[in-house]
């Protein structure tokens, strides 16, 4: 009795092993396969944010993943799969943005913030050499008499 409860016990754990399986979609041939691991791989979870849709377990991801074999199933070319993914979900969904009005920011700030940080820094430094080379490094034949006087005056 004890071994047919173990043999049900390890079927139900096996199935439900089963069930947590990734992803299996029959493809035509390689070429589709490949085009399904590209697209899987440039388009990013909306949920998990830092993580591709290929690699993350959120149901959103599996939703997408499905929705891209349907797509390449119908033969829609890799960009209007992207295309029909940035209308849905926005420019957030792809890794590599493309370059339009609205993604400028994205790809130019943190360039134009290096620039703007080295200009300052040249700046600051430029002034204090400046103010370094405004003071002469040798007193006139004046100013050594008084040093003298009042370094005299000083004197026990």
């Amino acid at each position: 009795m004890k071994r047919c409860l173990l043999i049900v016990l390890l079927s139900v754990l096996c199935s439900g092993i089963a069930q947590a399986a990734i992803d299996a979609y029959a493809f035509r041939d390689d070429a589709e396969r490949a085009r399904y691991s590209e697209l899987t791989r440039e388009l990013r979870c909306p949920k998990c944010q830092n993580q591709d849709i290929a690699d993350s377990n959120a149901p959103i991801a599996a939703d997408l993943r499905k929705e891209i074999y349907r797509m390449l199933g119908e033969g829609q070319s890799n960009q209007q799969i992207i295309d029909f993914m940035v209308d849905r979900y926005g420019d957030f969904v792809r890794y590599k943005p493309s370059l339009n009005a609205r993604t400028w920011l994205l790809w130019f700030g943190p360039a134009a913030l290096l620039i703007g940080g080295l200009a300052v820094i040249g700046f600051i430094v430029s002034r204090r050499r400046k103010a370094q080379s405004a003071q002469p490094d040798e007193l006139s034949e004046d100013e050594r008499q008084r040093l003298a006087t009042l370094l005299d005056e000083h004197r026990p």
